[in-house]
């Protein structure tokens, strides 16, 4: 069972994705293709990941038709003034469309690679737009500046942080949230908490697919990713429970309200700079 999640212009995608990041070569083909027959129809990756040619060909290896699947990749902030640079992508990936196509991070000119993809959106080369990373006033000058808003905005989201500097303010303005990193980065402390722990014992699941659980009953999207085809296969496998309105109220006490992840000025500074390894 897929669960859908329709976004502020129609379009439906999956809620749970599979995530590629730190993954190359023969294993993200097999992985990707696995996950696709395994309980994912979305596949999420990006320029900076330097794995779109390895992801294409395990989409092709899947043995799945394009139109039985979604594709999620984001723009790297040193291509946000190449013109060409949607058309490369799709060109690495081996498509005609993705599904989302994500900005990743908030530097450069990111108001101009906002208008290459609304561009790209016309031409129905992208089916959704979205941002990643970035601050509310950020968000707003792109809702102020542009004519399409964002569909999606992909964010660190998990019980210790449950995405609380972007949360209403996307709500507000209907932009699906979708965490990255889900899990916390691995955090081993968030895995062992114990209400983790008792609800993991009470449904015969892992603390993993509890806090997966959690995120699909807030209404997030989600891309969690792995190495391994057994944890790929249980990281799906969290449709057949429901955690009580009151369990989610123990959950949500956990909030440390703390980011793993702090944008500093070097933080920045490395993110605008660093360049593909396709560049």
């Amino acid at each position: 069972m897929t669960n859908f999640i329709t976004l502020n212009n129609g379009y439906q995608i999956p809620q749970l994705g599979f995530g590629t990041i730190q993954q190359f070569d023969k294993q993200i083909e097999d992985n990707v293709a696995f996950a696709l027959n395994h309980g994912y129809q979305l596949i999420d990756t990006a320029n900076r990941y330097g794995n779109e040619v390895e992801v294409g060909k395990g989409l092709k290896l899947s043995g799945l038709k394009r139109e039985d699947y979604f594709l999620e990749t984001k723009l790297g902030p040193t291509l946000y003034e190449n013109d060409q640079a949607i058309d490369d992508t799709l060109k690495r990936l081996g498509v005609d469309y993705v599904d989302v196509m994500i900005l990743h991070h908030p530097v450069n000119n990111y108001v101009y690679a906002y208008k290459m993809l609304e561009k790209a959106y016309k031409e129905g080369k992208i089916k959704a737009i979205g941002l990643s990373n970035f601050r509310v006033e950020q968000i707003q000058e792109i809702l102020d500046q542009c004519e399409i808003p964002p569909m999606i905005m992909q964010v660190e989201c998990h019980p210790y942080y449950p995405a609380e500097h972007v949360y209403d303010f996307c709500k507000e303005h209907h932009i699906q949230l979708q965490s990255w990193y889900p899990l916390g980065h691995g955090n081993s402390d968030m895995l062992q908490e114990p209400v983790f722990v008792e609800l993991a014992e009470k449904y015969h699941k892992s603390t993993v697919q509890i806090i997966l659980r959690w995120h699909i009953q807030m209404g997030f999207g989600l891309v969690p990713g792995s190495k391994s085809m057994d944890h790929i296969k249980d990281n799906a496998n969290i449709f057949d429970f429901e955690l009580t309105d009151e369990e989610m109220k123990q959950i949500a006490a956990v909030n440390k309200h703390e980011p793993f992840y702090h944008v500093t000025e070097e933080s920045l500074h490395r993110m605008a700079t660093t360049k593909c390894n396709f560049e």
